[in-house]
């Protein structure tokens, strides 16, 4: 007869595809500040590019609504952040920014009013 009562598991005992996660905190604490915002504001504004539809011609995905979260969030973000990660690194996300915003006027069958647009309070009217 075995004894069915498990045991509990020891270091030796851990699998080697177990993450670990101290090493990962520690990695983490190594990226640069500006290499995390940019990467954050990227991932934002692939969404909401893809919420826009912009991902590829006749894209059959397009949520506005989610789009104007996403542009609002990367608006805040941005303009946030610009004074600390410097014009080299903010400049491309305010144009890549912008664009979005214009993008989300033109795709909306309703306009907002300028200033009213997704993340213009934030960073002002945007006009073509």
């Amino acid at each position: 007869m075995t004894d069915a009562t498990p045991t509990p598991a020891t270091e030796a005992d851990s699998t080697p595809d177990a993450p670990d996660y101290d090493a990962m905190t520690r990695d983490i604490a190594d990226v640069p500040a500006v290499e995390v915002i940019t990467t954050v504001a990227v991932h934002l504004l692939s969404a909401a590019a893809v919420n826009l539809g912009l991902d590829k011609p006749d894209s059959e995905h397009k949520d506005l609504d989610e789009a104007r979260k996403l542009i609002t969030a990367l608006a805040g973000l941005v303009t946030a952040s610009a004074t600390e990660i410097s014009s080299f690194h903010a400049a491309p996300l305010r144009d890549g920014l912008k664009s979005l915003q214009l993008a989300f006027r033109e795709a909306s069958i309703v306009p907002d009013e300028p200033g009213q647009g997704p993340g213009e309070k934030f960073t002002g009217p945007v006009f073509g």
